[in-house]
């Protein structure tokens, strides 16, 4: 008799090219993942992403901010187009609308981001110019829970990228998102294997606490 797990259902938001979304897409054609793409949702009727999205065989739909809409009817709407697939995981990926505190509440230990700093440094945006700024050795990328507090939630797992003499923020960029494509697949399957959870504040990987995000290697 067959006991596999079938996978579980995942929705992602972008607002642009959606190279995350693509790679979350391709993972979940392994033979292991744990995790299924039900829908793409943006913001964005222009976005890339969103042809990316068909392209590979999932279906994409823009949930459209009329001008003067608040944050809070927004994260109405995006809400209710997000349940009725009935996820168990929501990932943003290039979603760059900032969320209302009633929708990160909604999806509170359900809803997914990747940030391309090693957080808590450089929360927001213009992260590798700011990090090129500092003289940094080195950056990356993190994955972490969504809380209310701007790219300050548990973070889950980090890859770290040397900063080379020469760097650019574009030759930077690159470098970083090859680790984005790497980790956020990892976490997202651990999340819908039943190994990664938030509780109290903090993210559990295989029951316990991280005091500190994995470090990919």
């Amino acid at each position: 008799m067959n006991t596999a797990v079938p996978p579980r259902p995942i929705v992602i938001l972008i607002s642009g090219r959606g190279s995350n979304m693509r790679a979350l897409i391709e993972a979940s054609r392994q033979p292991d993942a744990a995790y299924t793409v039900l829908q793409v949702l943006c913001d964005q009727p222009q976005a890339a992403g969103l042809d990316s999205a068909r392209e590979l065989g999932v279906p994409a739909q823009v949930v459209p901010c009329p001008k003067g809409v608040t944050r809070d009817a927004y994260g109405q709407s995006l809400a209710a187009e997000i349940d009725r697939h009935q996820p168990v995981l929501v990932a943003l990926a290039g979603f760059m609308r900032i969320l209302s505190p009633a929708f990160v509440n909604h999806y509170a230990g359900r809803l997914l981001n990747i940030h391309p700093s090693l957080l808590p440094k450089y929360a927001g945006l213009h992260t590798h110019r700011r990090a090129l700024e500092a003289h940094d050795v080195e950056h990356g990328a993190t994955v972490h829970f969504v809380t209310e507090e701007l790219d300050g939630g548990p973070r889950i797992i980090q890859a770290r990228v040397p900063i080379r003499d020469h760097d650019t923020e574009e030759s930077l960029s690159e470098r970083v998102i090859i680790q984005e494509h790497r980790i956020y697949p990892l976490a997202v399957n651990w999340f819908c294997q039943g190994r990664l959870r938030c509780q109290q504040g903090r993210a559990w990987l295989d029951g316990t606490a991280l005091d500190q995000p994995v470090e990919f290697s």
